[in-house]
């Protein structure tokens, strides 16, 4: 089964820096490849098919593909870098199914949810196992400090996972509330894949801490350009997934910046949509409206593009080579997302 990284026309016109970097790692990705079918393994039949469903519907790979790339740019010859990558494929993994749960969601990278074609128990359920393979992935790396790294992140991002839910359907969270959030539930897991490379290839403190920065400011970025793409990104032709944060009450960055902007009237508007939820036909797109007379989508870019020059620049610290030109391109391909 081929589960390898897959990029849309679209990004691949535009450079594609996910699909270069995965053909860098070509050799690496089919090995940890080989290692997320073997752990998703299990004399449960429900339980390889759901986790199958999932990680069969593609995605860019990048968190996986960020700890192999690291690994490579600081020339480590083992392999506790594969069962690492595989873990924090897992960890994300499970932090979807749990998350198309809590959100109640329906699509899922362009098909039905998991948790809509099996239920939300068995999603809970199997999200549990997959978390309980990373550890036993990230044990079987042989190093304390990369487990004490990645079962950390997987506690904050479960905190991320519950502020956002205690947030939901506040249009008042603000600026700094909502960076606090997207800090934990996705930046995270970037930072600590990140990381763990420096780790097992035995490098120091200073390095390890600027592959935390670059994996956290990367995860940053990202996040904000997704919010963008929720709201069609900069272009004027928008997708058909479009609108889910809205039709959910979440407040992301976008929503964050009109409100703080609104009059009493666009105010009233948001306190109805988010806070009570009384959508109607048209509602989106008034807040679409209103998003972009107030410039929301290119500040949040611009937000988006600072926390990616921030994450290039945490690689200044390394000898420059193939490898590390491709993580720094891709925060440039992360930004480029947004349009």
């Amino acid at each position: 089964m081929d589960i390898s990284v897959r990029t849309s026309p679209a990004e691949s016109a535009r450079g594609g820096a996910a699909e270069r970097l995965s053909a860098m790692a070509h050799d690496d990705m089919r090995r940890v490849d080989a290692l997320i079918l073997e752990r998703m393994g299990s004399p449960v039949p429900l339980i390889p098919k759901l986790a199958r469903y999932l990680v069969e519907a593609g995605g860019k790979r990048i968190r996986p593909l960020i700890t192999l790339a690291a690994a490579r740019m600081l020339d480590y010859d083992g392999d506790a870098h594969l069962k690492l990558a595989a873990a924090v494929e897992f960890i994300h993994t499970a932090t979807l199914l749990h998350d198309d749960v809590v959100d109640e969601s329906d699509l899922r990278r362009g098909r039905r949810s998991a948790n809509v074609v099996w239920g939300n128990a068995p999603s809970v359920l199997v999200g549990d196992f997959l978390f309980a393979r990373a550890f036993m992935l990230m044990v079987d790396a042989g190093s304390l400090d990369a487990l004490h790294v990645l079962s950390r992140a997987a506690s904050i991002i479960a905190e991320g996972e519950v502020r956002q839910l205690a947030a939901k359907g506040d249009p008042d969270i603000g600026v700094e509330a909502y960076m606090t959030i997207i800090g934990a539930k996705t930046a995270a897991l970037f930072a600590a894949a990140a990381e763990v490379p420096a780790i097992v290839a035995g490098r120091g403190r200073e390095e390890a801490e600027a592959l935390e920065t670059y994996g956290r400011e990367l995860g940053l970025a990202f996040q904000l350009v997704d919010d963008m793409l929720d709201y069609g990104g900069l272009s004027d032709k928008l997708g058909k997934s479009v609108g889910d944060d809205f039709r959910e009450g979440k407040v992301t960055l976008p929503v964050a910046l009109a409100v703080r902007n609104a009059d009493a009237d666009e105010r009233a508007f948001w306190e109805r949509v988010i806070r009570t939820r009384e959508q109607r036909d048209g509602d989106f797109d008034h807040a679409l409206a209103l998003i972009r007379r107030h410039g929301a989508l290119e500040a949040t870019l611009e937000k988006a593009r600072e926390h990616a020059r921030a994450a290039q620049h945490a690689l200044s610290i390394f000898p420059g080579n193939t490898w590390r030109e491709s993580l720094s391109d891709l925060a440039g391909f992360v930004v480029d997302r947004a349009y």
